[in-house]
C-alpha cells in the first residue's frame, strides 16, 4: 500500500504534468498565467502557489482544506483570492479531481463576449463535453459572487465540465488534472474553430444522433 506521502507526491506530479501538458499544446494565455490544483482525498487539494505556472515544480503547490484552510505552503495573495473558487467546485462535483483556470486566448474571446461556447466540434464529444459551456456573469475575481455564479452554473448545468467566466477567462474540470488539461485543449480549439468558421458563415450544429453515434463508434473500439 502506498504512504501518504508517496500518494500526494503523485498528485503533485500529476499537477506539474497538466501544466507543461498546457504549455506544450499552446493554449495558455501570452502571460502563462492559470492556476491549477487536485483533489487529496474528500477534503483537501492542492493548489499552484501563485498564477505563474510556466516553470511548475512539484515544490510549487499548497495543501489547502476545502474550507480554505491552508495546511502546508505560503499562497500568494492573488492565488489566495481563488481558494473558494477551486474549493466550491470539489465540493459541488465530488467526481472531479482536477480544476484548472487559464486564459486561454479564443476561449477569452467568448468569455470577453459574454457567449456560451457550443457544442460543435467533435473532439469535444468525446472528451466528454456535449453540451455548450456555459458563462457566468462577471463579479470580482474570486469574491463570493463570482464564487456563487459558478455552482449555480455547475448546478443549473450538470453534463458540462467547463465554465466560461464573464470577461475574465475559463474554468475546465476533470476526473485528474491530466484530464481537465486535455479538455482544456479541445475547448481551445472548438473556440478557435468557432471564431474561423465566422468568414465561411458560421459553424453549423451536429446532427441529431451524433453523441450516440460518436458513443458507440467508441464503444466498438475499447475493451
Amino acid at each position: 500500500m502506498r504512504s501518504a506521502v508517496e500518494s500526494q507526491t503523485e498528485v503533485r506530479l500529476s499537477v506539474v504534468a497538466a501544466a507543461a501538458t498546457l504549455f506544450r499544446n499552446r493554449v495558455m494565455s501570452h502571460t502563462g498565467h492559470a492556476n491549477l490544483s487536485a483533489r487529496m482525498g474528500d477534503d483537501e487539494m492542492l493548489l499552484t502557489v501563485s498564477g505563474m505556472v510556466r516553470d511548475l515544480g512539484p515544490d510549487g503547490m499548497a495543501k489547502v482544506r476545502l474550507d480554505g484552510t491552508v495546511l502546508e505552503g505560503d499562497l500568494d495573495p492573488t492565488n489566495a483570492e481563488i481558494v473558494d473558487m477551486h474549493a466550491k467546485v470539489y465540493l459541488e462535483r465530488p467526481q472531479v479531481g482536477g480544476v484548472i483556470h487559464t486564459h486561454s486566448p479564443s476561449l477569452l474571446g467568448f468569455a470577453m463576449a459574454n457567449r456560451p461556447l457550443p457544442c460543435r466540434y467533435e473532439a469535444l464529444l468525446r472528451f466528454g463535453q456535449a453540451a455548450e459551456v456555459p458563462v457566468v456573469p462577471w463579479a470580482p475575481r474570486g469574491s463570493e459572487r463570482s464564487v456563487g455564479g459558478i455552482v449555480d452554473a455547475l448546478h443549473e448545468h450538470p453534463a458540462t465540465q467547463a465554465v466560461l467566466l464573464g470577461n475574465h477567462g475559463v474554468l475546465v474540470l476533470g476526473k485528474d488534472p491530466q484530464a481537465a488539461a486535455a479538455l482544456l485543449t479541445v475547448l481551445e480549439e472548438a473556440a478557435a474553430a468557432e471564431l474561423a468558421a465566422v468568414t465561411m458563415g458560421g459553424a453549423r450544429d451536429f446532427p441529431e444522433g451524433a453523441l450516440d453515434e460518436v458513443r458507440a463508434a467508441m464503444a466498438r473500439v475499447r475493451p
